[in-house]
């Protein structure tokens, strides 16, 4: 980045009465002061006042500070960071798909429809389910809308008095929180000290009060539940249903389904396992899948192929309802549609593999330097509790943004909380042996300061365009715009 100048806010770069284009005055018969006194403001907005090389400079310098998949490695544990293929987006952008409305008639939209209705087939056979909806916005999304589909077939058994849901303690934050807002009670079983679900602690948490038990297959230590039939016949015997929360399927893809496993409702995340963006918030996508006998309380609507092998949309007064516009994130789909046609039946094989070569690879590459969470084979990803050496002060925050002045993002951090100083690392499939060293290196590196040097780390990032913020005081008093930097008077 240029920092000689173009490193200042656009504030700072504002000068009074200059400007790049001049927008004419408002058309119609319309006039401002037409308008109700409430909306009008009381003074003009402060806006920067600049030339246009000076905005697109800015702007364009600014960007090369940004860090993504595109740019580096980027090993966050249980979010499968992969590189997205270009192509996935030019399959996106074809105008065909990227110029239709989403209220277009079936008729009109056969080819739209197809594409969704393939991705539902190769989703369900992928997860060993009968059926998929593409409908739910993201992950999150996709979590409640399958828990409502569970509410759902209690409810229309008449077992309404299923209001419980089972979560082991190294599950993702956002299983208990799916199940609270789909007004579920959670209750939490604890994993033994291999990692996995304590089955006999789960037994007496069983009963006519549970709708489901929530499980992550590999869990979020990347450890494989290899007690998982044993656990669904308890669980179904107890009247409950069993749903698979698709974070981790990265490793399981073309080696296992959840189906076979005896899951009954799964979401995937199609950013995660499929290579689409993550999107900064959004877009995404969540689809939903459930074994047979459950696909009547998918949401509306659902795509269908009538006897004729055309496709229509299909609304069932048992579904949920709508949970999103039309049928969700469409230009997300294509691109995990792009992904799995892309990789085909023999690729898709090879990302579980190669996942978990990926991660025991490093894991056992710096097993002498930080201390291990769980030892054991892991599948996708491991965690490591902080330094093996604890008498230098150094936490797993500060070897973490130590990492960003080696140009890596920073693993997962303080999850799961099973550890005190969680590290969690997720190598994918996607990266070469040459990057993983280069990772390697770095961590090995960060380990020798933290013995030798240790306040270098201690101070990180020394690099970055940021240096090292007060987390506290950014949290307790944030200062996001340029007003709050006027209000303190720190504004050039």
């Amino acid at each position: 980045m240029n920092r000689k100048f173009y490193d200042k806010l656009i504030f700072e770069l504002s000068r009074e009465g200059r400007k790049g284009y001049c927008l004419p005055s408002p058309c119609g018969s319309g006039n401002v002061s037409e308008l109700p006194a409430s909306l009008l403001r009381s003074s003009a907005p402060l806006l920067p006042q600049t030339d246009e090389p000076t905005v697109v400079r800015h702007y364009t310098n600014l960007s090369t500070n940004n860090f993504g998949v595109d740019t580096g490695f980027y090993p966050l544990g249980s979010c499968t960071m992969k590189y997205n293929p270009k192509i996935n987006e030019e399959m996106a952008s074809l105008p065909g798909m990227s110029a239709l409305h989403p209220a277009t008639p079936a008729s009109h939209s056969q080819g739209a429809l197809k594409a969704y209705w393939t991705l539902q087939q190769l989703l369900s056979e992928i997860g060993g389910m009968s059926e998929f909806t593409l409908n739910p916005f993201a992950g999150a999304h996709g979590e409640l809308t399958g828990l409502m589909v569970i509410r759902a077939y209690h409810d229309a058994n008449g077992d309404t008095a299923r209001d419980t849901v089972i979560i082991p303690d190294s599950a993702h934050g956002t299983n208990p929180a799916s199940a609270a807002v789909a007004g579920l009670k959670v209750v939490e079983v604890k994993s033994l000290p291999d990692g996995t679900v304590d089955v006999e602690a789960l037994r007496p948490l069983l009963g006519p009060h549970v709708a489901a038990m929530m499980m992550t297959n590999p869990n979020t230590l990347g450890i494989f539940e290899s007690r998982i039939p044993e656990i669904a016949a308890m669980v179904h015997e107890a009247g409950g249903l069993m749903y698979y929360d698709g974070a981790n399927l990265n490793p399981l893809v073309g080696v296992a389904r959840p189906g076979d496993m005896g899951f009954d409702v799964m979401h995937i995340n199609l950013h995660k396992t499929f290579a689409t963006p993550h999107g900064g918030g959004g877009p995404g996508s969540g689809p939903v899948g459930v074994r047979k006998g459950l696909e009547q309380f998918l949401p509306n609507p659902r795509v269908v192929r009538k006897p004729d092998g055309s496709f229509d949309l299909e609304y069932s007064p048992d579904a949920l309802g709508s949970v999103s516009a039309t049928l969700g994130n469409f230009a997300v789909q294509l691109k995990a549609l792009s992904y799995i046609l892309s990789l085909g039946r023999e690729g898709l094989a090879e990302v579980g593999p190669m996942a978990t070569l990926a991660a025991n690879y490093v894991k056992e590459s710096l097993r002498d330097k930080y201390l291990l969470g769980v030892d054991r084979v892991c599948k996708h990803e491991f965690v490591f509790d902080g330094l093996i050496d604890k008498s230098t002060g150094v936490t797993t925050l500060n070897v973490a943004k130590r990492l960003l002045d080696h140009g890596f993002h920073a693993p997962t951090i303080y999850f799961p909380l099973l550890f005190h100083e969680s590290l969690m690392i997720e190598p994918t499939e996607t990266e070469s042996i040459e990057t993983l060293d280069s990772f390697i290196a770095a961590m090995r590196e960060i380990a020798r300061e933290a013995a030798e040097e240790p306040q270098k780390v201690l101070d990180a990032p020394l690099d970055t365009p940021v240096r090292k913020p007060d987390d506290t005081a950014a949290a307790l008093n944030p200062v996001v715009t340029y007003m709050d930097l006027q209000a303190n008077g720190t504004a050039v």
